[in-house]
């Protein structure tokens, strides 16, 4: 068995119902903070598109939605450029960036900081799972959904492109787990 076969990930830290009762709750909150706004949605590829899809269903305003994917480029140092394509127009705009997963805070912080750049008029920050333990920058949700101390999670949505993906719950290594703790 390899080290990310699926029966390493048979625990189940997160059911479909708690997440989706949490997705409705941020949505709650995020559509009071934006009453009489209409952000512009922007979600981070490939592991936030279900979180994306599920919360912008349960927002009660109207919203543009966009993806944008993270590309690094290895610079030959012991840093990384990051890149984010397709090129948006945010002037002018709110932004809400969501993620499904921050854990350094690192590319958060960029695309945050990039959109600012760019002219939006404000960035908030959305994600389901927040690994605060493995913080690099000074950086705090503006919503979140769940602290994670898991290594490695799969399912809804986040995984590899051919490990548990498509799973309606988010599942962890069998062997030496903690629960998450929500927001």
């Amino acid at each position: 068995m390899n080290d990310n076969s699926p029966e390493q990930y048979q625990k189940i830290v997160l059911s479909a119902e708690q997440i989706k009762k949490r997705v409705q709750e941020m949505a709650r909150q995020i559509s009071q903070d934006f009453k009489g706004k209409s952000p512009y949605v922007v979600g981070v590829m490939e592991n936030g598109f279900i979180f994306m899809a599920d919360l912008v269903r349960e927002l009660e305003i109207p919203v543009t939605c966009q993806f944008v994917k993270p590309e690094f480029k290895d610079t030959g140092s012991s840093t990384a450029e990051i890149f984010f394509t397709p090129e948006i127009n945010v002037s002018g705009q709110d932004v809400l960036l969501v993620e499904a997963l921050i854990q350094s805070g690192l590319t958060s912080d960029f695309l945050m900081r990039n959109l600012l750049g760019r002219g939006a008029r404000s960035v908030k920050l959305a994600v389901l799972l927040d690994k605060q333990a493995s913080r690099r920058v000074p950086l705090q949700p503006d919503y979140f959904g769940f602290l994670m101390n898991e290594s490695f999670v799969v399912g809804y949505g986040l995984g590899t492109p051919d490990l548990g993906r498509n799973l309606p719950y988010i599942a962890a290594r069998v062997a030496g787990n903690s629960g998450p703790k929500q927001g």
